[in-house]
């Protein structure tokens, strides 16, 4: 087993490495780059409409390699604006610079908030931590009792109906089942019952300490709802036909023959066996609960978190949380990999993934 974790985290390098050169690459073509940013605002071509969060002003380059958008301005301080974003040096010099920081885990500041990445992050991540582990413990709450029951009852009239209110659930996107929401409670065309902004209310310093959890939970109610709609869908039927092909199985049969109850052979035999899967992913989602975030959901209940971020980010060119978040994820991402085959063979044994090429 120690020789399939080395390769595996010797995999990693040139994985990351990949992923980051093509994301690189992929933004040189890009139009509208943090210069162009700064000349749009200076020129008030398009500042409105980015202020306001709408499309992008991008300023295309003319036939004599100058910015269209900064004819009339003084090239001097254009050189200085492409020496202060770093773009006055070849691609490939600054993709090997920001390698090499990202290595040792400098992440640089942002381009226009003059805050670094990792304050940023950590500013954001609260509410994308308050909107995930929640909805990580209600969907393995709801999912795995509701699968088993399902697996227990397959074909009966409960096992029909569940499984159309899942699929139908799942299939509904989850902003509309909001505005849904927002109309219907949060003072819309109806009830005023849930406020619209934010996790905790502008008075929550001075709420008392039984008063802030419950101000907590009345903001994070409709945003919860909204995704608990489709998160547990996969984890039900993933637990519903684990049980299924397992109560099939001849262990079963002879459980049953020396006298067990269904609840010993259910919970006793089956149970570990089944969950293998279930118990193999949870790392991946734990991890994304607390290191991703919801876009839609974040701006239609006006939550700043880490979509929000990442999407005003990439509108407004700001290249160091471009890609210092997807550094940080696709890192997340492959070492959470790796924890996943491991927690497979601490839970069966019998898998062996180092007598298998990676």
């Amino acid at each position: 087993m120690g020789a399939y974790i080395l390769r595996r985290l010797l995999l990693m390098i040139p994985t990351i490495f990949g992923i980051m050169a093509i994301s690189f690459a992929i933004v040189q073509f890009a139009p509208g780059g943090p210069v162009e940013q700064v000349i749009a605002d200076l020129t008030s071509q398009g500042s409105g409409d980015r202020l306001s969060g709408g499309t992008d002003m991008t300023q295309e380059t003319g036939g004599d390699g100058a910015y269209r958008g900064a004819r009339g301005l003084d090239p001097e301080f254009i050189a200085k604006l492409e020496k202060q974003f770093g773009f006055d040096k070849p691609p490939l010099e600054r993709f090997l610079t920001m390698m090499w920081d990202y290595m040792r885990f400098d992440f640089g500041e942002s381009f226009f908030r003059n805050t670094s990445v990792v304050d940023l992050i950590a500013q954001k991540m609260p509410v994308s931590i308050s909107l995930g582990v929640w909805i990580l413990i209600f969907s393995y709450a709801i999912s795995i009792p509701l699968g088993i029951k399902k697996a227990v009852k397959d074909g009966s009239a409960f096992d029909v109906w569940t499984s159309g209110i899942i699929i139908v659930g799942y299939a509904v996107p989850s902003f509309l089942f909001g505005i849904l929401l927002i109309v219907l409670f949060a003072g819309g065309s109806f009830l005023d019952w849930f406020p619209l902004r934010g996790i905790v209310s502008d008075n929550f310093d001075s709420l008392s300490w039984w008063q802030k959890p419950l101000d907590y939970m009345w903001h994070m109610t409709l945003p919860l709802i909204t995704l608990l709609l489709s998160a547990f869908a996969t984890t039900t039927l993933l637990t519903k036909n684990s049980f299924i092909d397992e109560i099939k199985k001849q262990y079963v049969t002879t459980a049953r023959a020396k006298g067990l109850t269904e609840s010993q052979v259910l919970y006793r035999h089956v149970f570990r066996n089944a969950m293998l899967i279930i118990i193999a992913g949870f790392p991946g989602a734990f991890i994304s609960a607390f290191f991703t975030g919801s876009l839609l959901i974040e701006y239609i209940f006006s939550l700043d978190g880490l979509g929000r971020l990442g999407y005003d980010s990439i509108v407004r060119r700001d290249y160091p949380i471009v890609f210092a978040t997807l550094f940080i994820f696709s890192l997340m991402g492959l070492v959470v990999s790796l924890v996943s085959d491991l927690i497979y063979t601490w839970v069966d044994p019998r898998i062996d993934f180092e007598r298998r090429d990676v």
